[in-house]
């Protein structure tokens, strides 16, 4: 796992995949501090950053020392350096999109343009400061919605310094969000798409979400699959205007998101393709999944003795 630090319920349900295929999974978090909790579930490496430009021939010594088979990224910056790892580390299974697809897709000037050439439905986005509002910016790069601001006045947006590190965008009141997750093997087939409401969100994480079978949405997300040539673990999320019924691609993360947790209980059953991919075997695509299965987070504290 990098960047795991969080994911303890995940990497439970590796396990319980791993008992289903009859073999003992044991989980290797590389993370910058050693006191995190999926200290609980496994063995958490201290490792280098991931802007470090030795980040990958670290990893790669960790893949070695710990008999590592398949590496999964959790955070955003974790991304490229997975698909790095994906071309430069071989005999390990890494089930993301390749370095040509990551290396833009976490700058969000560029993922829009990405999608505008593709034809994905987005929010109208603004080159330049006009008088269409409100509006909402985005830092260009960073997650866990971090930076944003809604400006209902153009004045004000104006003030804003740096205004070529963010984008602009409409905002769409009473928007309703989605995020689905998806499954893509090897061989670039859609195993798995699962759309739930994002119903509350604290941080950029989603502590409260369901499940919801939207043929739009799912409709959509194997266009953005094709289109993009996506595989492994892929999250997606959706903006729903209500007043116009609009459909709009709001963000893609090639990696699996925090409320995955929520679409393996429905039952797509992720945590499995990607035991079975790196077995080599081919796994069955999965359609009866269960609509209204609702995922409420609590805390738990992980404690640490020196």
């Amino acid at each position: 796992m990098l960047g795991g630090a969080r994911r303890v319920s995940l990497a439970d349900l590796f396990k319980e995949s791993g008992r289903r295929f009859g073999i003992d999974v044991e989980i290797v978090a590389y993370e910058l501090n050693r006191h995190v909790p999926i200290a609980l579930a496994g063995k958490v490496v201290e490792g280098l950053k991931w802007s470090d430009p030795e980040v990958v021939d670290d990893i790669a010594r960790v893949v070695k020392e710990n008999k590592v088979d398949i590496i999964l990224p959790f955070v955003n910056g974790a991304v490229e350096i997975a698909s790095l790892c994906k071309q430069q580390i071989p005999g390990v299974f890494v089930p993301v999109s390749d370095f040509s697809v990551t290396s833009r897709i976490f700058d969000k000037v560029e993922a829009a343009k990405v999608f505008k050439d593709n034809g994905f439905p987005i929010p109208r986005t603004y080159s330049i400061i006009n008088n269409e509002m409100p509006a909402i910016v985005k830092p260009r790069k960073g997650g866990s919605s971090r930076g944003i601001r809604i400006f209902y006045d153009v004045e004000d947006l104006m003030h804003l310094e740096n205004l070529d590190s963010y984008i602009i965008q409409e905002y769409i009141e009473n928007a309703r969000e989605y995020t689905v997750d998806c499954y893509i093997d090897r061989n670039g087939e859609i195993l798995v798409t699962v759309p739930r409401e994002r119903i509350e969100v604290m941080g950029g994480e989603v502590n409260r979400t369901k499940t919801c079978h939207i043929d739009r949405i799912i409709e959509m997300s194997r266009e953005v699959i094709s289109k993009l040539k996506l595989t492994g673990s892929v999250t997606l999320q959706f903006l729903h205007d209500p007043k116009n019924d609009r459909y709009l691609l709001m963000e893609l993360n090639p990696r699996l998101g925090g409320g995955v947790v929520c679409s393996i209980y429905a039952g797509a059953p992720i945590t499995d393709y990607i035991l079975a991919e790196s077995m080599g075997k081919n796994p069955v695509p999965c359609d009866d999944w269960k609509e209204g299965v609702l995922m409420a987070r609590y805390m738990k504290e992980a404690i640490f003795y020196e």
